[in-house]
């Protein structure tokens, strides 16, 4: 499948992007430890360049000035910088809590401090909601349910 050629166009050279997830070395980045944090969720850069990996995938060269660093991107991990941006307390794979009871049509599910992982954020205006799996069952869980399941190795991010 080749890329969309409005995919590859829909960020020129120069423009000004946001992030909208945590970039971790994957082990192209020269220098640093795999899984080594390159830029968070939220920075802003500007688009060097476009390419493609492995024939299918479109790659936005970022350069972030603030970490003085250059970063592949795909399309769905950027934002215009200008866009609106909601920031969110968890992300991809953090473990988290319930504070509440979890339960569909008046029938608990899951009782407050049940364990789970975060499997996709979803940002809508004001409100983020999380996808998150409880014992091999996926639901939609507002922010405000949530709680870091590891509190002392949490770090909360910046607003």
């Amino acid at each position: 499948m080749k890329p969309d050629r409005y995919d590859e166009g829909r960020f020129d050279f120069g423009e000004s992007v946001r992030v909208t997830r945590n970039v971790r070395n994957d082990g192209t980045y020269p220098g640093m430890d795999v899984g080594t944090l390159l830029v968070r969720r939220g920075s802003v850069g500007n688009i060097l360049n476009v390419g493609t990996f492995l024939q299918d995938q479109v790659i936005f060269t970022v350069h972030f000035l603030a970490v003085d660093r250059m970063v592949g991107c795909r399309l769905e991990e950027l934002i215009g910088g200008d866009e609106p941006w909601n920031p969110s307390r968890f992300e991809f794979r953090d473990r988290v809590v319930c504070t509440i009871d979890l339960g569909i049509q008046g029938n608990i599910l899951f009782t407050k401090g049940t364990e789970g992982e975060v499997f996709k954020v979803i940002r809508d205006n004001e409100l983020i909601q999380y996808h998150v799996s409880f014992q091999g069952r996926i639901l939609q869980v507002p922010e405000t349910a949530l709680a870091p399941a590891h509190p002392e190795s949490f770090n909360e991010p910046e607003v």
